[in-house]
Parts: structure tokens; C-alpha cells; sequence
């Protein structure tokens, strides 16, 4: 068995298992899930983690349920990944980790919730998506860091942001004057020693998911390794 998982920002790099039969590819498109199926020798497993959805079209439900008919086991998590797994779930897409359970369970809806924008070089995050803010806020509630009222002030002013322009600091700003500038300094404070990354999170547990499929198959065989 071979694995495909396609990340992006969401995925420490130090994260991924060092294996011949795991290739980590760039955040998914409409296509790709094809082109696999086309190799000589497609993968017997893909992880979707990030997916591109402006500046090209993005992987349509169609085209991982294809996969699927062609008995490819196929995870989810994150992002595009999250979103996909959710559409796909009753026809054997495997979804992972909250952000994935939030949308399953109608808590989250709005698909720019896990947008953001990154540098296409390496990845590095440019502005911070939503749902991430949304578990750090309620992590901060949990450990007491601040008021109920200003998590709530903090995400209501981050919703109306257009998502490439959210970001913690630019939120903070925002709520210069409209929040008492102790609990705004506590809200800083916790997002730059605590907040919790649970894109990355679940992107993590998707690929120790990956990891316990290809062990469940037992050892890679000489030229069992990605086909290209």
C-alpha cells in the first residue's frame, strides 16, 4: 500500500513521517484525484488536508468519490480536507479531528471559516483562518485568560473580516476602544503563548491515521514506493 496526503500551511512538515510509501503533495485542485487514478500504480490512500478553491478550481466531491468506487481509502481533516470529508462521509470518506466534528455536527457552516492565505513558496500562513480563532477563543475561556464577552467581541469582529485580511494582530486592533485594554492585552497575551493551532492539530492526527492504515497492510514491498 502507497498513501498520497495533500498539505499545505496546515501541516508542520516536521510532522510527516520520513516513509518511501508516503508522498506529501502541494494543497489539492480539481484534477489531481484523477491524475493519482491515472498512474501506473495509484495509491491505495489519500489524505486531503489543504485544497486551493480561488486561483484554480477546487477538488469537487465528484472527483473523491470516484476514488472511493475505486476502493481508495480517502481521509480528510483541516481544511478542504475537513469540508470534503463532511460532503463525502456517508459514501465512506473517513473525516478527522474537531474541525472536521464542528462541521459534521452544523456548529460551523460558512466554508471561510478554514480559508486563508499563505505564501505558495513554503507554505507560511499570511492571515489566520477563522476556525482557528474559534478554538483558541474557547481555549482561553477554558483556562480563564479573559472575559466571556470579549472571545465573543474578539470573533464577531474577525467574522467581518474578508478572510484574507484576518489576523489576530488586525483583530486586536479593531477592538482598540471597544474592549478594556487590560482584557485586550490578556487576549494578545494568550494567543502568543497558548492558542492552540488546531488546523494543525488535526492535520497531524491525520496523518498517524495514514500511518496505522499502511501499518494495518504490513511492511512495503521492494518497488511498492509512490509511482512518480
Amino acid at each position: 500500500m502507497t498513501a498520497v496526503v495533500f498539505a499545505g500551511p496546515s501541516l508542520d512538515r516536521e510532522s510527516v513521517p520520513r516513509r518511501p510509501d508516503i508522498e506529501v503533495l502541494p494543497p489539492i485542485q480539481r484534477g489531481d484525484i484523477n491524475a493519482l487514478i491515472a498512474r501506473d500504480r495509484p495509491p491505495t490512500v489519500i489524505g486531503i488536508i489543504d485544497g486551493r478553491f480561488m486561483q484554480s478550481l477546487s477538488i469537487s466531491p465528484k472527483e473523491v468519490l470516484k476514488a472511493i468506487d475505486l476502493g481508495i481509502k480517502v481521509f480528510g481533516s483541516s481544511s478542504m480536507g475537513a469540508l470534503r470529508a463532511v460532503e463525502c462521509a456517508p459514501y465512506g470518506m473517513e473525516g478527522v479531528g474537531k474541525i472536521f466534528d464542528e462541521y459534521l455536527s452544523g456548529r460551523i457552516d460558512a466554508d471561510d471559516e478554514v480559508a486563508m492565505v499563505y505564501s505558495d513558496e513554503d507554505f507560511q500562513p499570511i492571515s489566520e483562518p477563522l476556525v482557528n480563532m474559534r478554538f483558541a477563543v474557547a481555549a482561553g475561556l477554558s483556562a480563564g485568560a479573559f472575559e466571556e464577552c470579549t472571545g465573543e467581541s474578539f470573533l464577531r469582529t474577525a467574522k467581518r473580516l474578508y478572510f484574507p485580511e484576518r489576523t489576530v494582530a488586525r483583530v486586536l486592533r479593531l477592538l482598540t476602544g471597544e474592549v478594556a485594554e487590560a482584557e485586550r492585552r490578556r487576549v494578545e497575551e494568550f494567543f502568543a503563548a497558548s492558542a492552540p493551532d488546531t488546523k494543525r492539530d488535526d492535520a497531524t492526527e491525520l496523518m498517524s491515521r495514514v500511518v496505522a492504515c499502511l501499518a494495518s497492510a504490513g511492511p512495503v514491498t521492494p518497488g511498492e514506493g509512490p509511482a512518480a
